[in-house]
């Protein structure tokens, strides 16, 4: 056996940084350090490194893939590995991508360690470092006598493992299933909380007798309080996503969250119909187990309250590789734009992307309405779009691929919405509002007759606050 001695540099740098590494010896297996944190989650085998790495392998012809986060091309060597002795192994890996000095900084906003995760913090240490992550933020969850790893930190700046680049979090994950594998009211992320809001879950992810109170608004407001980031997860999956949309209690809504699911990104895109306005936002919720990041425009060097406010102004865009920008009338994700029915707006849709991208789409309202595919793929690009404007409503941004990466999901990216506002409002608003409206009272009948309270008062207040937000939905439909 030979030792493969790697080491892995920033190649405008020259400094050591962290990487997932993948090694595949002479005989076609996977190796890696015994002590290594190994990646999870689909696709490929990878270990991490912090820049230095050691493994055993046979003799022969040996191949190593080294990785960091989406925003460096990643490398492939093969090594003519001895009998014995070693073999030396120096990897510089240099970025594709300019975002960070544009003041575009990513985060994860939905990790969990499950129970059979031993080693949580040489993992936290590692995670936002491999996956260069500005924010990363992990969160206690409740589903029944569960022993989460990550339920052993406490709410707020993990100091020990964070840094002046890399900011690290605990927050909560706030939930409600109306069975064991049925989502009932749904689930909330809460970050940068100072205190854990309880009940952290409720209903039968505590007991067969726990009831499906408190509402999840509740949490919303109490994170607020703290001066919360509030952000729907599971791409608006649950009864009370659309009630908690029409209130007000919501900054952002996770989408791509962790793959993407078309029946789900239909509701985030009704909601917006509506009028409500929702940043996008994104995690990989099982570990990283997927590249999805959501970057947010701080305008400068990473601030953590900066890249906070950013994602609550919707400056956001999500991907798992591509790097999409989006100016409507100079206006970026999250501004306004206000333009008289009859005139155009000015559209301007960036790229850049490692993988290639083979089709760039401009939505206005949830549909289509300028597109560009490409057969061979596209690595960079610029399209542009005079879009008429009728009545009040949205454009954004998505980007999509049948490349994978290795977590062996497709590539993908979306923007949040610039809003257009125009004094008219459209048919498709009306109809948004409908339907939303339909599903509050399917979701209303299931409280009443379904849901297990200790109380009547209990039962009515969900009821309360359920119809308060189809009122909400009802004022435009009568509008």
């Amino acid at each position: 056996m030979a030792v493969l001695a790697g080491s892995i540099v920033d190649a405008d740098t020259g400094d050591r940084i962290e990487a997932r590494v993948q090694v595949v010896d002479s005989k076609g297996r996977f190796a890696h350090p015994a002590d290594a944190i190994l990646k999870v989650g689909t696709g490929a085998p990878f270990f991490y490194s912090d820049g230095a790495f050691s493994v055993d392998v046979p003799r022969g012809k040996t191949r190593v893939v080294v990785e960091r986060g989406t925003e460096y091309t990643p490398a492939q060597v093969t090594v003519d590995a001895p009998s014995r002795g070693s073999a030396a192994v120096d990897v510089a890996l240099k970025r594709w991508s300019s975002l960070p000095g544009e003041g575009w900084h990513p985060g994860n906003t939905h990790i969990h360690y499950d129970e059979k995760e031993e080693r949580p913090d040489d993992r936290l240490r590692l995670d936002p470092r491999v996956e260069d992550l500005r924010m990363t933020a992990v969160s206690v969850l409740r589903r029944g006598d569960l022993a989460y790893a990550t339920n052993r930190y406490p709410p707020g700046m993990l100091t020990e493992l964070s840094s002046t680049h890399y900011y690290v979090q605990c927050g909560q994950e706030n939930r409600h299933n109306s069975a064991p594998w049925e989502v009932g009211y749904g689930h909330v992320m809460l970050l940068n909380v100072r205190n854990v809001v309880e009940p952290v879950s409720r209903g039968v992810l505590v007991d067969a007798f726990d009831p499906d109170y408190p509402p999840l608004s509740y949490a919303c407001d109490d994170a607020r309080r703290q001066g919360g980031l509030v952000i729907w997860c599971h791409n608006g999956r649950g009864m009370e996503a659309p009630v908690a949309a029409a209130l007000g209690k919501l900054d952002a809504f996770n989408l791509f969250d962790p793959f993407w699911d078309d029946e789900e990104y239909d509701i985030y895109y009704r909601m917006l119909n509506a009028g409500i306005r929702l940043p996008a936002s994104t995690g990989s919720d099982w570990f990283v187990c997927s590249a999805n990041r959501v970057y947010a425009q701080t305008g400068g060097p990473f601030d953590y309250e900066a890249w906070v406010e950013a994602v609550r102004e919707g400056k956001t865009f999500i991907t798992n590789g591509p790097a999409l920008r989006l100016t409507v009338d100079g206006e970026g994700p999250g501004g306004e734009v206000s333009a008289a029915p009859g005139r155009s707006v000015g559209v301007s849709v960036e790229w850049e992307s490692h993988y290639p991208v083979k089709r760039v789409e401009l939505m206005r309202s949830g549909a289509v309405v300028a597109a560009e595919s490409f057969e061979e793929g596209s690595t960079a690009g610029r399209m542009e779009a005079d879009v008429p404007v009728t009545c009040d409503g949205w454009l954004a941004a998505r980007a999509s691929s049948d490349r994978r990466d290795s977590f062996a999901q497709p590539i993908f990216a979306h923007t949040s919405p610039v809003y257009v506002t125009a004094g008219v409002d459209c048919a498709d608003r009306k109809a948004a509002a409908e339907w939303l409206a339909a599903e509050i009272d399917r979701s209303l009948d299931w409280v009443r007759t379904k849901g297990r309270f200790y109380t009547d008062a209990q039962r009515r207040e969900v009821v309360d606050l359920f119809r308060q937000g189809r009122e909400v939905y009802r004022s435009i439909i009568g509008s």
